[in-house]
């Protein structure tokens, strides 16, 4: 029996996110199947995280187990072969039994794409929020520095199905400019359901002007979510890489 560790990259516009839904076609789904029609057996799969409706991956990290002798080198070209274009397995690794890309991972990183222009731009929307009001690359610079470190997260942490423990380690947040986007970096040993989205969209309130950037340390310690801002668009967020 192998263990085998996956490295994945997926356009999530077309997806209901990346865990098996009764209702909607999953990421995790394709891939099950994919792997059912070229090692002729059913294998589930577990991820590093499960990424919402619209969120893409350059980097997610995924696991299976499998005792069908295919050749380690051939495994990602021939699961590709019948995963749609928008899926793509980008390396296939043997691990130790015992490895489990959710619970071993150690760090993740995130990208966020912000397209600040008043033009509309055809070919690099679906991957970009587009925010047409000028936005103080230096506020939310600023801003997102009371952000590093250990913290109750509460305030950015959208409703979800259960209670979870909500202090995260935020390692390093940059904001840069390039050329019309604003690219927003996030590292953490783990992240809540929604919270780079609602951390985003705050940091787009204080480069608008709305909040302050002393409001970020304000918001951070009231625990509350309706103190911060917006949550900003699925389609402009990218899961990068895995750490472990």
């Amino acid at each position: 029996m192998r263990n085998i560790k996956l490295t994945i990259a997926y356009d999530g516009t077309n997806y209901k996110g990346w865990q098996l839904q009764k209702n909607g076609t999953t990421i995790q789904g394709k891939i099950e199947e994919a792997i059912e029609k070229t090692f002729k057996k059913k294998h589930r799969i577990y991820s590093a995280g499960r990424t919402d409706s619209g969120v893409h991956a350059q980097g997610q990290i995924a696991h299976f187990k499998t005792s069908v002798p295919v050749p380690m080198n051939k495994i990602p070209s021939i699961i590709n072969t019948v995963l749609p274009p928008d899926i793509a397995i980008k390396n296939a690794k043997k691990v130790s039994t015992d490895f489990h890309a959710q619970f071993d991972a150690k760090q993740k990183h995130y990208r966020y794409y912000i397209l600040n222009s008043l033009k509309r731009e055809a070919f690099k929307e679906r991957y970009a929020w587009r925010v047409s009001y000028n936005l103080n690359v230096s506020l939310m610079r600023e801003a997102a520095k009371a952000l590093i470190g250990k913290h109750d997260f509460k305030s950015f942490q959208a409703v979800d199905k259960r209670e979870r423990l909500s202090v995260r380690n935020i390692f390093s947040i940059t904001v840069k400019k390039q050329k019309a986007f604003i690219v927003i970096d996030i590292k953490g040993d783990g992240f809540l359901y929604n919270m780079v989205r609602n951390i985003v969209g705050t940091l787009v309130e204080i480069g608008r002007g709305y909040f302050s950037p002393e409001s970020m340390m304000e918001i951070l310690k009231s625990k509350n979510r309706k103190k911060a801002g917006p949550t900003a668009p699925a389609k402009g967020l990218f899961l990068m890489e895995v750490k472990y």
